[in-house]
């Protein structure tokens, strides 16, 4: 695995960031012209286990361990993180815009690290430069949250094709949307910690992926029947309700697979630095098919989240590195033995 990304690698991961954008803006644009959300998401849910299921047993290899029962239970209560996050997303799109939520879901290493340092699967070292690094990062992204979502500001760009309608729907609920999407990268960062620990149990992760997805289906079919009584709202007729499930479907594998693909090749920190780039995509395609407007909160919020973002992954990047250092620093000792040996045997 490479440290560096090459042509394909770069494109990849800004496909991937693309289609992370879209998603939400095509969700965003269904919801606003009447399709329920939870809808929305038992569909998209469905189809996305349905079409992730061929592939579970065609590229399982053989000598991959059995899926326990155990495992099975921490797969269940996963996806109950992952039902709460997926709901939570939908709501703050459909309370605010994807341009505060692609900010927002930049916390998500922040939060991370601070499971991860609940969980001791973090240690912190105070005389570290990574592990301050890291720890400043935390506050700096969860600062600028703060900004992003209590300080909209005024307007500082206004595209031509919105309507005063259209920027005071009682819709737009700023706050609420915030902390919707401040949910939603809580649960993703729990959701990575309880994986990892998953993938030490049963280190095969296409099944591991594929029974999440079924949980995560049964879980989500079962809160939108409770909560959408109306059957009329279950049709899904062809419209942007139907193209946007079978998009959002669709694009979730991709972007899984090429997320995945890029992830093997640079590893974890080159993949990393394309998140802040999703807030620009979703201002640039927002403005140009929605008409959304910038405001100074946003642009301010998500610059002070991204400072804190590249914190957090400079942090992480400098203890990996100073781990490497004190190996090396405790090897040398035993390698010059050898030299000083051969030198007094000359010397006989």
């Amino acid at each position: 695995m490479s440290t560096g990304g090459g042509f394909l690698t770069f494109s990849g991961m800004v496909m991937v960031m693309v289609a992370q954008v879209t998603s939400m803006m095509a969700s965003k644009e269904a919801m606003s012209r009447g399709v329920n959300r939870f809808v929305l998401i038992s569909y998209t849910s469905a189809f996305s286990a349905l079409g992730l299921l061929p592939f579970t047993f065609i590229f399982r290899r053989r000598d991959h361990p059995a899926v326990t029962f155990p495992v099975l239970s921490r797969l269940f209560f996963l996806s109950l993180a992952g039902c709460i996050g997926t709901m939570s997303g939908y709501a703050g799109i459909d309370y605010s815009s994807p341009i505060l939520g692609t900010a927002i879901l930049n916390l998500i290493p922040a939060f991370t690290f601070i499971l991860a340092v609940i969980c001791r699967m973090e240690s912190l070292d105070w005389r570290s430069s990574g592990t301050l690094a890291k720890s400043a990062g935390a506050l700096i992204s969860i600062a600028g949250a703060f900004v992003v979502t209590f300080y909209k500001g005024p307007a500082i760009l206004i595209p031509h094709s919105s309507s005063p309608h259209h920027l005071l729907s009682p819709q737009t609920n700023w706050v609420l949307g915030g902390f919707f999407f401040a949910v939603e990268a809580l649960m993703i960062s729990i959701w990575y910690i309880g994986q990892a620990s998953i993938l030490e149990k049963c280190p095969d992760e296409l099944t591991t992926v594929c029974c999440y997805c079924f949980f995560l289906t049964i879980q989500c079919a079962a809160v939108s029947l409770v909560l959408v009584r109306d059957p009329a709202s279950w049709i899904l007729r062809p419209d942007i309700g139907l193209i946007t499930v079978l998009y959002n479907a669709v694009i979730g594998a991709i972007r899984a697979g090429l997320c995945s693909w890029c992830l093997r090749r640079t590893g974890p920190l080159y993949c990393s630095m394309f998140k802040p780039l999703a807030p620009v995509l979703a201002f640039v395609l927002g403005v140009i098919f929605h008409g959304d407007v910038l405001y100074l909160g946003s642009l301010v919020g998500a610059s002070i989240i991204t400072v804190g973002f590249y914190a957090v992954i400079w942090g992480k990047a400098n203890e990996k590195q100073e781990i490497k250092d004190n190996e090396v620093d405790r090897l040398e000792p035993s390698n010059s033995a050898a030299p000083l040996l051969s030198n007094k045997i000359v010397e006989v």
